[in-house]
């Protein structure tokens, strides 16, 4: 009898392939949907502070055991919301995207009318971003999802529809950051809106340098 040497003590035995998740069913993402959608009343009323898992739960009429199935803890629950708001405000800025000539500009138009739209829900706001900054590992999958749309969201400023170059990718990154940390300052009281706009026009500077090497 021959023995596969990867299975003889000490060596690592393979691990099985991970089963890819089913999609949801129309009825799963509906109640999906109800969940977010008490999840952006709650907190858009109070904060980070007023989404309690319960009340959720009640708002969005499905079973407490339900909502933990769906969402493990009130964090995924808000990175889960920020990833939805993101995917509407994409689809808004396809449909009517900016149209400057620069690359630079398009994409700081792109992110102050993502500010705008976080300015109308102050509470909301504050709550996903404080969400974003608690998550630990266990919610690693879903906020490189919310990083990744954010950064789909700025490269379809810049060009929409071919990739970027590696100096564009790089300037994206600087922008991405500087995005993350202008939204932190406003929400937290210590910058304007305007003081926010000139932070975000100088780092799209960096956009139109690389657009044009």
């Amino acid at each position: 009898m021959t023995v596969d040497a990867s299975a003889t003590a000490g060596s690592p035995v393979p691990a099985a392939p991970a089963s890819p998740v089913p999609p949801l069913t129309e009825r799963q993402e509906a109640r999906r949907q109800r969940i977010l959608r008490a999840t952006q009343q709650l907190a858009a009323r109070g904060g980070f502070d007023a989404v309690q898992m319960r009340e959720v739960a009640e708002l969005s009429e499905v079973a407490l055991g339900t909502l933990y199935r769906y969402f493990p803890s009130k964090i995924h629950l808000l990175v889960a919301t920020m990833q939805d708001q993101l995917e509407q405000l994409h689809d808004q800025l396809r449909r009517k995207p900016p149209v400057s000539a620069d690359p630079g500009e398009r994409v700081a138009e792109t992110l102050m009318r993502t500010f705008k739209a976080l300015q109308r829900e102050p509470h909301l706001a504050e709550a996903m971003m404080r969400a974003l900054t608690f998550a630990d590992r266990s919610v690693s999958a879903e906020v490189d999802s919310v990083n990744r749309l954010i950064t789909d969201v700025i490269a379809d400023a810049v060009h929409a529809g071919r990739p970027l170059t590696r100096s564009e990718l790089a300037a994206v990154r600087v922008v991405t950051h500087t995005w993350h940390s202008t939204l932190i300052t406003w929400l937290s009281g210590r910058a304007s809106i305007s003081q926010v706009k000139a932070d975000i026009d100088t780092a799209c500077t960096l956009i139109s340098q690389a657009a044009a090497e």
